[in-house]
């Protein structure tokens, strides 16, 4: 294990994937975001829209979990969760959230703070449709963020909702749905050489977006 943890301490590698200019930034930063993420859909990045999402709890203490882009929508960024979560409950108390995305094969990090809001009923119900049947029973059958006794009673959950919807349509429960992310504040993090890296927050105006560099 202390071989291991040298190894860490003492890994090195530069950045050499791109740069971030000023003078080619857009001024809207989902524009600048969508490019990226195509960029890391086209350089097959695994999991390109991989993300954390951070709540805050009660106590004030921040709590992070991966989930994954489900949509990019000219109010922001869309994924959908179990509304009586952890992080469901904790949107509902506070509803301040940040995002990350990290793509470490171009050398890249995007940072998002923003609101989280549910979307329309409808926008959740045309995309649960299109689900694996499995999954649609997943969402009805776990207690997401909830303590289990066991494994078996998830599974004993999961056949009491094969046998429920056999041989029907599975309608979205109303406790699982989407949220958007409306964006405040997106920075853009391009790694470069010598760890002076190109980093430039975009934040959000009364009437458009303000552009900075940040020192890396």
């Amino acid at each position: 294990m202390s071989e291991n943890l040298d190894e860490m301490r003492n890994s090195r590698r530069d950045f050499d994937h791109g740069e971030l200019n000023e003078n080619n930034l857009p001024q809207d930063p989902l524009f600048l975001f969508k490019k990226w993420l195509e960029e890391a859909i086209m350089g097959e990045v695994e999991d390109p829209n991989a993300m954390t999402v951070s709540t805050v709890d009660s106590d004030g203490m921040p709590r992070s979990r991966v989930v994954y882009l489900r949509d990019l929508v000219q109010e922001g960024f869309i994924f959908y969760t179990n509304y009586t979560s952890n992080k469901g409950e904790q949107i509902r108390d506070y509803g301040k959230v940040a995002l990350n995305f990290l793509w470490t094969k171009l050398d890249r990090q995007v940072r998002i703070t923003g609101i989280a809001q549910k979307i329309p009923a409808e926008m959740s119900d045309e995309y649960f449709a299109k689900r694996p049947r499995e999954s649609q029973i997943g969402a009805w059958a776990s207690p997401q963020s909830k303590q289990l006794s066991s494994r078996q009673q998830l599974l004993e959950s999961v056949a009491k909702f094969e046998k429920e919807f056999e041989g029907k349509p599975i309608p979205r429960p109303p406790h699982w749905g989407g949220y958007v992310v409306i964006p405040n504040s997106i920075e853009f993090w391009q790694g470069r050489t010598a760890r002076l890296h190109d980093r430039f927050l975009f934040e959000l105006g009364k009437d458009n977006w303000r552009i900075i560099r940040l020192a890396p």
